[in-house]
């Protein structure tokens, strides 16, 4: 059975999920979007896994009740100790995913197992090609085109093999959801890079990634692969950035099938498929 409602923590009252009585994992959505992403896995998981959702800070139906600088790896720390969760499985997607790897890394006896799809990296330089698309969108929220800058992201070459998917009318409705308010503005404490301290990861980590996703995010899978000897990946060539989308079933059961292995050592990497 599973339960949505809130939880208050000294900043924000964030919009839960969850599924049993005691969480074992967390799941984390990436940009512009909610916990609503999670829901084609979740169903494929059925009631295997004991697991919580949330809207991160500025997201879904989340609440802030105090503005100022925040990161939202301090915040997951508050909603953990809130509810007693002294250690727990992580899994993220895209910009959940680089919250995830920072949380880990920030408090690594907090993190069990860690599941990456299709990761960032938590102060990133992004490239030349990423910031020419990206700056348009940017220019249209804050010039009060919000419709056009969720269509501009819509259309953005990250999401191509999902809106040939079945899952694009979902994707569609998630963009077009969006309040765009982190376009217009963000107030995430700067961070140093945590490319830097990649070799510092020790949780045994699954690493999901698509054949098909941009060039910014196969080379933070390619770094975190061989920085780290705890990371055990799987490409799937045909998949894109929102694999967890794309191919809901296959994501679950990797993911299922890797935090229910608790001897895993992730010394190998998985070939791809």
């Amino acid at each position: 059975m599973e339960q949505e409602g809130i939880i208050q923590t000294a900043e924000v009252d964030f919009r839960v999920s969850q599924r049993g009585a005691q969480p074992q994992a967390v799941f984390l959505h990436g940009f512009g979007t909610d916990l609503h992403t999670w829901d084609s896995v979740w169903a494929a998981m059925g009631d295997a896994l004991p697991a919580l959702r949330y809207d991160l800070r500025g997201y879904g139906r989340s609440v802030t009740r105090e503005e100022g600088a925040f990161t939202h790896a301090d915040d997951l720390l508050c909603l953990l100790d809130t509810i007693g969760l002294d250690v727990i499985d992580l899994v993220g997607v895209s910009m959940g995913g680089s919250i995830a790897l920072n949380f880990t890394l920030e408090h690594p006896q907090r993190v069990r197992r860690l599941v990456l799809i299709s990761p960032g990296l938590v102060a990133w330089e992004w490239s030349g090609q990423w910031r020419a698309l990206w700056q348009p969108i940017v220019d249209q929220a804050r010039a009060g085109a919000l419709q056009e800058a969720r269509h501009l992201w819509w259309m953005h070459p990250l999401f191509e093999s999902t809106r040939r998917s079945a899952a694009a009318p979902a994707l569609f409705e998630s963009i077009m959801q969006f309040t765009g308010d982190q376009w217009l503005g963000d107030h995430h404490r700067l961070m140093y890079p945590d490319v830097d301290r990649l070799h510092r990861l020790t949780a045994p980590t699954l690493l999901l990634t698509g054949g098909r996703d941009m060039a910014d995010f196969r080379l933070i899978a390619e770094l975190l692969e061989a920085s780290a000897s705890t990371v055990q990946r799987i490409d799937h060539t045909d998949l894109g950035h929102l694999l967890h989308l794309e191919d809901a079933a296959g994501c679950a059961g990797e993911l299922l099938s890797f935090l229910a292995d608790a001897t895993n050592s992730t010394t190998a990497c998985v070939p791809s498929r």
